[in-house]
């Protein structure tokens, strides 16, 4: 049986995600420590204690997340014997593409935590507030939801950020375009169509100057080869050459999240357990949507850790 980790992406935080895996493992609190020090200040205040808008904000939520990503991976390993060597492949959702990468020894953690702070604020500043925003459409296929984008460009920008799998497709860009999706997916069918709660349009062409920005931070930051292979979010397919994951990363922000496919490439390559390691349970959610046959467990609390513990015993 082959196993692939995946890594959560933004909109996964809450406010005290992790403190029971730091109170209960030093390994899970010196991740937490290593992260408030790269950053040169009490990340995990926020993180432990709020408040919850703070959390939100992406300069805080990307680092955070993987912070809690990266303390249950190392909790998983210590507790459970069950290392990111034993995966075949690793894979994060957005920011989570980071979290894959440093739990696969590609970027160190310090070098993580400041390369998702420098993220986080280039994505914020990118696109002025109110100018941008993003939509989920529920129940369209790819397809008919990029072909919903298209007619509700205008001129503008609309561009399909997500394909979530299970008919949940997020589209980007300029605020008019993007309501105008909501009302075209509506006429075409969709089951439900809204603006989400975020600050910013990600992962369409308004993100260019975020883009650009974080080829400057990467191109200073020293990238091993993953001791296994990422499946990149925009190509959906397993990449290791630190060459190539640089540049992929850099696209990543301007470029579609290929979730859907890069979870059926998996299956398609014999992975038939994904473990979502970190806060929340969304990826756990999509797998059963997308991959016929295939389990998806969520690992983010002592339970969990303990849980697959036993599952590892039994065999």
């Amino acid at each position: 049986m082959a196993i692939a980790f995946t890594f959560p992406g933004q909109g996964s935080q809450a406010v005290g995600m992790g403190k029971a895996l730091a109170d209960a493992f030093p390994v899970a609190k010196a991740v937490f420590d290593e992260v408030d020090a790269a950053l040169g200040e009490k990340l995990t205040d926020i993180i432990w204690n709020g408040p919850a808008d703070t959390l939100t904000l992406t300069e805080n939520a990307q680092p955070a997340l993987m912070a809690v990503s990266i303390a249950t991976q190392r909790v998983l390993e210590a507790e459970a014997g069950l290392s990111v060597r034993d995966a075949k492949f690793v894979a994060g959702h957005s920011l989570g593409e980071y979290s894959a990468l440093a739990a696969a020894g590609a970027f160190s953690l310090s070098d993580t935590a400041k390369l998702l702070r420098a993220r986080g604020r280039a994505m914020q500043k990118a696109v002025p507030v109110g100018v941008g925003a993003m939509a989920a459409l529920l129940g369209l296929d790819y397809d008919a939801a990029v072909a919903t984008a298209a007619e509700a460009a205008q001129g503008q920008v609309c561009d399909p950020a997500n394909d979530n799998g299970g008919g949940q497709v997020v589209v980007s860009g300029n605020k008019e375009a993007v309501d105008r999706a909501v009302e075209i997916a509506k006429g075409k069918g969709a089951k439900r169509a809204m603006l989400l709660p975020v600050s910013a349009p990600f992962h369409c062409r308004l993100m260019q100057p975020a883009a650009d920005a974080m080829a400057e931070a990467l191109q200073g930051v020293a990238i091993n080869k993953p001791v296994v292979p990422l499946v990149s979010n925009v190509l959906a397919s397993a990449i290791s050459d630190p060459d190539e994951i640089r540049k992929r990363l850099i696209e990543q922000v301007t470029g579609t999240v290929r979730w859907r496919e890069s979870i059926a490439y998996m299956a398609g390559e014999g992975v038939t357990k994904f473990y979502e390691i970190g806060a929340g349970k969304v990826l756990t959610g999509l797998v059963k949507r997308i991959a016929d046959g295939a389990t998806g467990v969520s690992i983010g609390s002592p339970a969990d850790i303990a849980a697959a513990k036993d599952a590892k015993a039994a065999g």
